[in-house]
C-alpha cells in the first residue's frame, strides 16, 4: 500500500449507526465524500434513507434497532454483501433518557439505555467481526461521551452505558489487536446534535464559557473529522484509546 493510500479511505467500506442525524450523519457524509462506500444505518428508516439519498451512489440505507440482536446480524451481513466486504464500523447510535434513580420508570429506562448503547455496540462489533477479519485495515470506532469520564446528575443510565463502551473498547482492542483490528473510542463533549436541541442558545453559551476551554459548543463535523482520522489505514498503531473531542471540557478545572 502506497503512503498516499494509507492516508485515504477511498474504496473502503463502512457501516455507520445512528447515521440519520448529528454526528452519525456527519461521519457518513465525510466518509463518502472521501471516497468510501457507506451503509447508513438508523432506527429512523426515513432519516437513514434521506442521508443515503444525499450521499448518492456510494451509500445505501438500512433501518435497524441495534437492541434487536437478530436484526443486527442480518443487517450487518446484508450491508457487507451489498458492498462486497467491510473495513470500518462506526458505532454511533445512542439515546438519552435523563431520570433520577428513584423515578418509577428508571428500571425500564436503564434496560433500554444499556441495551441500545452498550449491548448494541458489542453486538454490532460481534456481527461485523467475520467481515472485518478479511480487511487489511479493519477499524472499529465506538462513540462514547464525556459522560463516561465525568457525570451529570440524573444521567446515571447514560453515563453507565457510555463508560461501559470505553471499557468494551479497551477489551476488544486487546482481544483483536493481534489480528490488526484497531478499536478506539471517541468521547464527544457538548456538540450541537438532536440530543442538545432542547438546550437554549443562552444556556449553551453559559455552559460552554463556564466549562470548555474553547468557550463554545462543537459541531458534528468536528467529531466526524476525528472519527475518520482514526479509520485511516495509516492509523495502524492506535488502538484501545479514548479520545475526548470536547473543546477542552475535561482539561478545565475552573
Amino acid at each position: 500500500m502506497s503512503e498516499v493510500a494509507k492516508r485515504s479511505v477511498e474504496g473502503r467500506i463502512a457501516i455507520v449507526t445512528g447515521a440519520a442525524s448529528g454526528m452519525g450523519r456527519a461521519t457518513a457524509r465525510l466518509l463518502a465524500a472521501l471516497g468510501a462506500k457507506v451503509a447508513v444505518i438508523d432506527v429512523n428508516e426515513a432519516g437513514a434513507q434521506a442521508v443515503a439519498d444525499e450521499i448518492g451512489a456510494n451509500a445505501h440505507a438500512w433501518a435497524l434497532d441495534i437492541a434487536d440482536r437478530a436484526a443486527v446480524e442480518r443487517v450487518v451481513n446484508e450491508a457487507a454483501a451489498h458492498f462486497g466486504g467491510l473495513d470500518i464500523l462506526v458505532n454511533n447510535a445512542g439515546i438519552s433518557d435523563p431520570l433520577p434513580l428513584d423515578d418509577p420508570r428508571y428500571p425500564e429506562s436503564w434496560d433500554r439505555l444499556i441495551g441500545v448503547m452498550l449491548t448494541g455496540t458489542a453486538m454490532m462489533a460481534r456481527a461485523a467481526l467475520p467481515h472485518l477479519r478479511k480487511s487489511d485495515a479493519a477499524r472499529i470506532v465506538n462513540i462514547a461521551s464525556t459522560e463516561a469520564l465525568g457525570a451529570t446528575a440524573g444521567h446515571s443510565g447514560y453515563s453507565a452505558a457510555k463508560a461501559g463502551i470505553t471499557g468494551l473498547t479497551r477489551s476488544l482492542a486487546v482481544e483483536l489487536g493481534r489480528e490488526g483490528i484497531c478499536v478506539n473510542a471517541i468521547c464527544p463533549g457538548p456538540i450541537r446534535t438532536g440530543m442538545t436541541e432542547r438546550v437554549s442558545e443562552e444556556h449553551k453559551t453559559i455552559f460552554a464559557k463556564r466549562r470548555t476551554a474553547m468557550h463554545r459548543y462543537g459541531e458534528p463535523e468536528e467529531v466526524a473529522q476525528v472519527t475518520v482520522s482514526i479509520c485511516l489505514p495509516a492509523a495502524s498503531y492506535i488502538t484501545g484509546v479514548t479520545i475526548a473531542v470536547d473543546g477542552g471540557l475535561m482539561a478545565r478545572n475552573a
